[in-house]
């Protein structure tokens, strides 16, 4: 018989679900705040609903879900759901295995709440509410984030920091996105029949990441220690020099924990606009001829194609860029700026495909282009279902 498993994939302002029988996805629910408000799209049978909801049933989405999966007759009871994978972002060795989350799983996982607590707390939480509403004995699996870049080598990974500190604290790279990256190199491969030797994947939402894979493999990445390196992000600081981190702590008056507050959710595209952390609501302040927007943009895409660089280096060239995430799938414009100027590593994207084509996965470069430039539409959720049927069988 078929396992009925359910994944769960948690934002910081948001929480995706999905329901699978076998291999086979039936059914998807995601909760969001739209103008404020909890809301919640479900799909099933080819049906598609948006309804607000209470803020009750957003905060305990999984008594909703149920709800809905014995209506659609796809379970009788909750007793059905024979178990739940969920993506789980944090630092440390530990994490990056994919394993069942038991009792040691959640003592590690809230010693690391210290470090992250603004991405691994809303997962940490779910859990725990799934545990209350399914019973204790529900297996639940923890789909690492960092695992697919555990194969970033030594000389990459550690920080310039005493070495004994590093190894005793357990302060290295870790990356982040790993799910997302897995998705699209997987697609690639299908879509072009070889995945070429040295990759580029730029993952491009309200965080960002861009990794270098060769052959298959991570050897690099912007995110570091935690999700806050690397990229301007919608909120996040990304690259920020040490020193100006000392210099806030002082000048602003702000404690460890209010400074981790301000670089995750203060700074990025919001900071910089002082407008907003969305990509579309800039592009449209820009156009007004706002210059803090413009220069939010700016920025945007040169630390982009700084780390399309810096990734290109480490692979020792470049055969194939791949865009995903909401930004690299629906922004033609977006995508335009971030490849322009990059024709000296062989990167030269078709204008007319590119500023057709949203929501699809396509290749954008010109043929003359020595290096393939493909729109991937990322798929997480899917990931995180191999996982979860891999590790409980």
């Amino acid at each position: 018989m078929d396992k009925k498993y359910l994944i769960v994939n948690t934002g910081s302002a948001s929480k995706k679900y999905s329901f699978y029988i076998g291999e086979q996805k039936v059914y998807n629910a995601h909760f969001e705040m739209e103008d404020s408000l909890p809301i919640v799209t479900e799909s099933a049978e080819d049906k598609k609903e948006k309804r607000k909801i209470a803020k009750k049933e957003y905060d305990n989405a999984i008594s909703l879900i149920v709800e809905s999966l014995i209506c659609h007759n796809l379970i009788k009871d909750k007793n059905d759901i024979d178990s739940v994978g969920i993506r789980i972002v944090a630092p440390g060795e530990y994490f990056l295995t994919n394993r069942l989350i038991d009792k040691e799983y959640m003592k590690k996982a809230k010693e690391a709440l210290r470090k992250v607590p603004l991405h691994l707390g809303p997962a940490l939480k779910e859990i725990e509410t799934i545990k209350k509403y399914l019973g204790p004995k529900i297996a639940i699996y923890g789909v690492s984030d960092s695992a697919f870049h555990s194969t970033i080598p030594e000389e990459t990974k550690f920080y310039a920091i005493p070495i004994s500190d590093s190894r005793r604290l357990g302060l290295q790279m870790f990356g982040y996105h790993g799910i997302s990256v897995q998705s699209v190199v997987s697609k690639a491969e299908k879509l072009l029949g070889k995945l070429p030797e040295k990759t580029v994947v730029c993952h491009l939402g309200g965080g960002g990441s861009v990794t270098a894979v060769k052959e298959g493999k991570s050897i690099n990445t912007s995110m570091g220690f935690t999700p806050l390196e690397g990229l301007v992000m919608a909120t996040r600081v990304g690259d920020i020099d040490a020193g100006a981190v000392l210099y806030l702590s002082e000048k602003l008056k702000k404690s460890p924990h209010k400074l981790e507050d301000y670089f995750n959710n203060k700074c990025g595209l919001l900071g910089l606009s002082g407008k907003s952390s969305d990509i579309r609501e800039l592009l449209v302040e820009e156009e007004k001829g706002h210059s803090e927007s413009a220069l939010a943009l700016k920025l945007y895409a040169n630390r982009i194609k700084e780390y399309i660089g810096k990734m290109s280096a480490s692979l020792g060239g470049i055969d194939l860029l791949v865009l995903a995430g909401t930004v690299g799938e629906r922004s033609f414009i977006m995508r335009q700026r971030i490849c322009q100027g990059l024709d000296f590593l062989g990167i030269n994207i078709d204008d007319d495909l590119n500023n057709k084509s949203e929501g699809v996965e396509v290749d954008i470069s010109k043929p003359e282009s020595r290096v393939k430039v493909l729109i991937v539409k990322t798929d997480e959720t899917e990931e995180i279902a191999k996982e979860t049927l891999r590790l409980s069988k």
